[in-house]
């Protein structure tokens, strides 16, 4: 009896092998994604809410830099920045583009259910077709030929 691959071979030319990633990959995918939409979250809420217009006076902006939320919201903008660099060492860019696109949809979530925002269906689908457009691209077949960066 023929038992059916997976991964059949019609397909590994298309899509590539089946990919697996190590637990600390798949963490710092976790760690990018909430860092950059908790960050952003953060910042836009620190700004709306931040009591003063934006002018001329350097006051005003002196005052932000010391705003919790824009704290926050700087604090874990670094910290998804440092993650995104150290997973860009770890993993293909073909792979991390994709996967960290997902972002684009988590920020929408969380501007009109946490932060109140219209949202009009046209951004939505937009968003979406990133999204969907990006994890097309993450599903084609990896060239990295498997020998450790800066090796010759």
């Amino acid at each position: 009896m023929k038992t059916l691959s997976v991964n059949p071979p019609v397909l590994q030319k298309v899509v590539g092998p089946a990919r697996t990633f190590e637990p600390k990959i798949k963490l710092l995918v976790i760690l990018v994604l909430l860092a950059d939409v908790s960050g952003n979250s953060s910042m836009s809420w620190g700004l709306r809410h931040q009591g003063a217009l934006f002018g001329v006076s350097p006051l005003v902006y002196v005052r932000l830099i010391f705003n919790p939320w824009i704290v926050l919201g700087t604090t874990l903008l670094v910290v998804w920045l440092l993650s995104r660099m150290i997973l860009l060492g770890w993993a293909d860019l073909s792979f991390v583009l994709p996967i960290t696109s997902f972002s684009y949809v988590f920020n929408e979530l969380t501007g009109h259910y946490l932060l109140g925002e219209q949202i009009p269906w046209p951004r939505w689908v937009g968003t979406i077709m990133i999204t969907a457009g990006a994890a097309v691209v993450g599903l084609t077949r990896s060239n990295t030929t498997g020998e450790p960066r800066g090796a010759a």
